[in-house]
């Protein structure tokens, strides 16, 4: 009994070393250090973990330990696979200048946070508002929601024109009219 637990012990301590050596070794792959992707160290770990899956262990912080092995193992393979298909689509751009032992980060859509845009569609929003008190504009004012949907197609319209360009939006008046106008960043 205490030599099966050993023995356990020792093959997830191995398992654990091999995945960690692949994360390491599929980071740079993706970072463009490696030239090929690990395929059959990825073989030899995810039939490793299935042998394991079929054994009785009746430790419980063993098998604790493998099941948080298993399902860490199987949350990178996603996160692997998901990377592995932006790049054949085209969409995955290397990190230039990112320190090492970080994630690498898919090509955005779109540069400003989804928090910032918010903020963003906050602020003009406000600035639209008090830009049309002080123009005396007595209309009804648009819903927070249109200038919403407003701001994200002139995004999407600056993205297709020019690319992954980061811009803000201000409100300007003129001739008496409160109106909103992208300016691009620097």
């Amino acid at each position: 009994m205490q030599d099966d637990r050993k023995q356990i012990q020792q093959e997830l301590v191995a398992i654990e070393k091999a995945m960690r050596t692949l994360e390491i070794t599929y980071e740079q792959y993706f970072a463009g250090v490696e030239k090929r992707e690990p395929l059959l160290n990825r073989e030899n770990l995810t039939r490793q973990i299935r042998q394991f899956a079929n054994r009785r262990i009746m430790q419980t912080d063993l098998r604790f330990k493998y099941q948080n092995m298993a399902t860490r193992f199987h949350s990178v393979s996603g996160y692997w696979d998901r990377i592995l298909r932006l790049m054949d689509e085209g969409k995955y751009h290397r990190p230039t200048g990112v320190k090492a032992g970080t994630k690498p980060i898919p090509a955005p859509g779109n540069r400003v946070a989804p928090s910032a845009q918010e903020n963003q569609v906050d602020t003009v929003y406000r600035d639209l508002l008090a830009a049309r008190q002080a123009c005396n504009l007595s209309s009804q004012a648009p819903e927070k929601q249109q200038v919403a949907a407003m701001l994200e197609q002139q995004r999407a319209k600056i993205r297709e024109k020019f690319g992954d360009r980061a811009v803000d939006f201000q409100v300007e008046t003129r001739d008496g009219k409160p109106r909103i106008v992208v300016k691009a960043r620097k």
